[in-house]
């Protein structure tokens, strides 16, 4: 995130036109590749805060998503992510690949859950995912959730992270490999119907790989943020019934540091306009308060915590940092 122009939507700044005037807090919202729903839904996000919540100015910018949105975020080069709860976890605990290093993050609100997505092509005879071994694949972009995801699952069934060529591409990219042939096996961990796996739908026979029970057994006891959930038939053309797969919940994270009002204007205009987010996208009816305290795997921010305690929701002691 080096652009220079985009420098200033990407920190907390303030813009003072003159003496009187109030003060303009810019927010930068790290999101993900424009082929899956973060995009989107930050989009929608951006624009409610903007136009809802005062003296707020807030953009949505395309990122590597889960993991760097957490580095990001403790950076202060956006102050808001959207993240899988499995990295979110990792990051405020320091695991995996934050290396012992705990980021200052906070959950501010749970967004929808995400599915595992393992495609390929139809006449490509794949149906196992152990087939991997020896395939040119695509577990998402560096510094994705969808990559994080991919190589855990990986490692819970036993597959060698250097048994498969990864070439590690964003959704849009992943879908034209496909296409292309240049890849056997694309990975998506994403809100069911995002757009790049409908448009390959369209022009291409896929098939999405299901797990079995003793793989979903393995995967839910290698990491416990993770659940075992059903992608429904006809979310895609041609395929028609229920895939089991695996689920985890994404988080809007924010700055540990960010002042509590400010926190709490933001979510009480995200809550109160959910209405317009669910136009943007269905899976915005997830983004709830009661699903806050629910799901959320790391410590809800003060300003959320502020805002439930209103509503009359109450607060679980491991959700208070």
């Amino acid at each position: 995130m080096k652009r220079a122009s985009i420098i200033l939507s990407l920190i907390l700044v303030l813009a003072i036109a003159g003496p009187l005037a109030a003060k303009t807090t810019f927010i930068g919202i790290g999101t993900g590749g424009t082929g899956g729903i973060y995009y989107p839904y930050g989009g929608g996000v951006a624009e409610i805060w903007t136009r809802y919540v005062k003296d707020v100015k807030a953009v949505a910018e395309v990122t590597g998503a889960s993991v760097e949105n957490v580095k990001l975020a403790h950076k202060g080069e956006t102050v808001i992510g959207e993240v899988m709860g499995d990295v979110a976890v990792a990051g405020y605990k320091g695991l995996s690949k934050f290396k012992g290093k705990k980021y200052d993050i906070l959950s501010m609100a749970i967004m929808y859950p995400n599915l595992l997505q393992v495609v390929a092509l139809k006449k490509s005879g794949i149906t196992n995912i152990e087939e991997v071994k020896g395939k040119n694949i695509s577990s998402g972009s560096p510094g994705s959730g969808t990559n994080f995801m991919s190589e855990t699952v990986f490692k819970a069934l036993g597959i060698p992270l250097d048994s498969y060529k990864d070439s590690r591409l964003s959704f849009t990219e992943t879908a034209n490999a496909l296409r292309d042939g240049t890849i056997d096996v694309g990975v998506w961990s994403v809100g069911p119907g995002t757009s790049s796996i409908l448009d390959l739908s369209t022009t291409h026979d896929i098939h999405i790989l299901s797990f079995t029970p003793e793989q979903v057994k393995k995967i839910l006891g290698f990491n416990k943020t993770y659940s075992s959930v059903e992608l429904k038939g006809g979310v895609y053309k041609g395929v028609d019934n229920d895939v089991p797969t695996i689920g985890v919940w994404n988080v809007l994270i924010c700055q540990k540091s960010l002042d509590t009002d400010l926190v709490y204007k933001l979510v009480k205009g995200l809550y109160e306009h959910n209405d317009y987010m669910c136009k943007i996208h269905p899976s915005a009816s997830y983004t709830t308060p009661e699903n806050a305290v629910k799901y959320s795997p790391i410590p809800l921010h003060p300003g959320t915590i502020k805002y439930l305690k209103e509503k009359g929701i109450s607060v679980p002691d491991n959700l208070i940092p």
